[in-house]
């Protein structure tokens, strides 16, 4: 276990490096590109792929302590099937699965852009695993835009939690993206979340900067 003098040594470390960041590029963010995918619940789990069975973790992502795991279920709907999509972890206390507006189109449903964890009254889905399936009455959503950040983030773009932002994107096909989300948490990573559709639209690239412009109060 860390004693006081390397906690203090660490958390100055993250503070200099996070404000050195900042300093450099002011009122931007770095892009994150989330493609479609599957939280699932312990039950859920253990209902996909076995009794006792515990998710193998592949590769970190950039909000601490989440990861993409090696495991993939098929995500079926009324008009077709999007086969091998990918489980993030941890698990959740309840399934939800994130999928972009061209995938509606293709599994047959119908778009509800949401919060993650807001999901009542959004479309529910069949999933299929190696060992059962899982028949979701609700918890398909298009997440909403979206930026994590922490406190001192959040103090240095002048915004507060549940604020909503523009962000403006350069390049040949550069635009703006409104009505973006904030989402202030101590154990967050800046990055600015958005699903492929975006990114496509926008050529968006994995880890590109992009900058915050404050909304007009409406």
């Amino acid at each position: 276990m860390e004693n006081r003098e390397e906690l203090i040594q660490k958390v100055t470390s993250l503070v200099l490096e996070n404000w050195k960041r900042l300093s450099t590029r002011p009122f931007q963010v770095p892009v994150g590109i989330s493609a479609r995918h599957v939280h699932l619940s312990r039950e859920h789990v253990e209902m996909l792929f076995g009794t006792g069975y515990r998710l193998t973790p592949s590769k970190a992502l950039s909000q601490p302590g989440q990861f993409a795991c090696e495991e993939q279920v098929a995500v079926c709907g009324p008009a077709g099937t999007l086969p091998k999509v990918r489980i993030l972890g941890p698990e959740r206390k309840q399934s939800q699965v994130e999928v972009a507006s061209s995938d509606c189109r293709v599994l047959g449903i119908q778009p509800a852009v949401r919060s993650s964890g807001d999901l009542k009254g959004t479309p529910g889905i069949l999933l299929k695993g190696p060992k059962g399936e899982v028949l979701l009455t609700e918890g398909v959503i298009i997440a909403d835009r979206h930026i994590h950040m922490t406190p001192e983030d959040a103090r240095w773009f002048g915004v507060l939690d549940q604020d909503r932002v523009s962000v403006v994107v350069n390049g040949p096909k550069g635009g703006e993206l409104g009505q973006v989300l904030i989402r202030v948490t101590r154990d967050s990573k800046l990055d600015f979340h958005v699903d492929t559709d975006d990114a496509n639209a926008f050529q968006l690239k994995q880890g590109q900067w992009v900058t915050i412009r404050k909304e007009e109060a409406r």
